[in-house]
């Protein structure tokens, strides 16, 4: 897939422009560019939950292959009319949802970010994740994008949720909760 690069700079971006994996130069700040752009700060993040946190191999292995497949769906996006991200990948995040989300207590109250560096750091990523939704969509409205990958990033958000919930306990830390009574004087 693509050309190995022998030379980490080109020189081809100086005049704003960058290439798409189909050889097509767009702008920099093109709608494309941002969506997978904000993939790649996504998985970073990611990538920084995995070094502040002593995960379980299970665990781990969850957020590996979510990194994995982020790094496909920004292929995705890099090279349009390519499909890497299917329903497989949407399912697998709906069934390791629902069996982290079935140990958790019920929400009575939103939760801030927080309850531990792993935890917060994972707030951070389902907010990156909300992002690169947005800025999916917002390509979706100018060109074509698949409705897997859109799919996959709204639920991957809920699942960041639930794993900074399961972090939060895992850390000891627990979840720090919104506590709206503070308006009222209580």
């Amino acid at each position: 897939m693509g050309n190995r690069l022998s030379k980490i700079y080109t020189r081809t971006g100086d005049d704003g422009s960058t290439g798409l994996g189909d050889g097509t130069r767009v702008p920099k700040d093109a709608a494309r560019v941002a969506a997978y752009g904000t993939l790649d700060e996504l998985n970073s993040v990611l990538g920084m939950v995995l070094a502040s946190a002593d995960l379980a191999a299970p665990l781990r292995a969850e957020f590996a292959r979510i990194q994995h497949t982020l790094f496909d769906l920004g292929g995705e996006l890099c090279i349009p009319g390519t499909a890497l991200v299917d329903d497989a990948d949407v399912t697998w995040l709906e069934q390791t949802l629902d069996r982290h989300n079935e140990n958790l207590p019920a929400l009575k109250d939103f939760i801030l970010p927080g309850g531990g560096m792993a935890a917060a750091t994972c707030h951070l990523a389902r907010t990156v994740c909300r992002r690169a939704e947005r800025e999916t969509v917002a390509l979706a409205r100018t060109e074509p994008v698949r409705a897997e990958a859109l799919r996959y990033l709204n639920r991957l958000s809920d699942l960041l949720f639930v794993y900074a919930r399961v972090l939060a306990r895992a850390g000891g830390h627990g979840e720090v909760l919104w506590q709206h009574a503070r308006r009222r004087g209580s």
